[in-house]
């Protein structure tokens, strides 16, 4: 059992991934800033950076790090594991949080705190696709600002619910008595959240709406599909 805290902490690693091939249909090396270096950030530029991104921009608590040229989030992590921090990394230039999040990049993976995006900055996002790894990264009014500039946003209730998923599968395991092996765990994640990602970019299209509303939508359309099998209304 001891995988399951490393596959709750890699539970952006599906949305990641499916972005990464829907940006890559567009910009074959798409440039990508990770704002948070902790267990969301630093495994989404881990898997962003396996998948042929380009990570120019990585932070913490303390401050940030940018490369214009690209970084290796492998030796990033082992800077901070010597450290306690990304700041300081040889190689790139010193940057704060606030100037991370407007850089000219591809994608813009906001994954520390709350409020990050608001109406002060989301005029200057710079960033085509905007995934959401911390929880409410972004304001309401924000939100609005960034549909009006075409701006994708993968919502935290989709990017960063691989976690959630894993805890499932965890219950289930523990339920049965009987423990999966990690790439097991894996394969049944990425074949959850992928659907997920599917289902919600589809539910976009067809309504005409943004990805957040569109994950609400299918959610509730799930939920009042259940109440409707258990007679719960007509």
């Amino acid at each position: 059992m001891h995988h399951f805290g490393a596959q709750r902490q890699r539970g952006g690693q599906c949305p990641a991934h499916r972005t990464q091939c829907s940006t890559q249909r567009q910009f074959p090396s798409p440039f990508v800033a990770v704002q948070g270096f902790g267990n969301v950030g630093g495994f989404t530029a881990k898997l962003l950076h396996d998948l042929g991104s380009k990570v120019v921009a990585v932070s913490d608590m303390y401050g940030g790090i940018y490369n214009e040229a690209g970084l290796n989030p492998y030796d990033v992590e082992k800077h901070v594991k010597e450290t306690g921090s990304v700041v300081g990394y040889k190689g790139a230039t010193a940057i704060d949080n606030a100037a991370l999040l407007e850089l000219p990049v591809t994608v813009l993976a906001p994954c520390a705190l709350e409020g990050q995006i608001t109406e002060q900055n989301a005029d200057r996002i710079k960033a085509r696709i905007i995934a959401e790894g911390a929880n409410g990264p972004t304001t309401f009014e924000a939100d609005a600002i960034l549909a009006g500039k075409g701006v994708t946003v993968v919502p935290d209730i989709l990017a960063n619910a691989g976690g959630v998923t894993v805890s499932y599968f965890e219950w289930v395991q523990n339920l049965y008595r009987y423990y999966w092996t990690e790439q097991e765990v894996h394969a049944r994640e990425e074949e959850v959240m992928v659907a997920a990602f599917n289902k919600v970019w589809e539910a976009a299209a067809k309504y005409k709406t943004d990805m957040r509303v569109a994950a609400y939508i299918v959610a509730l359309e799930r939920l009042a599909e259940a109440m409707k099998l258990r007679g719960w209304y007509a």
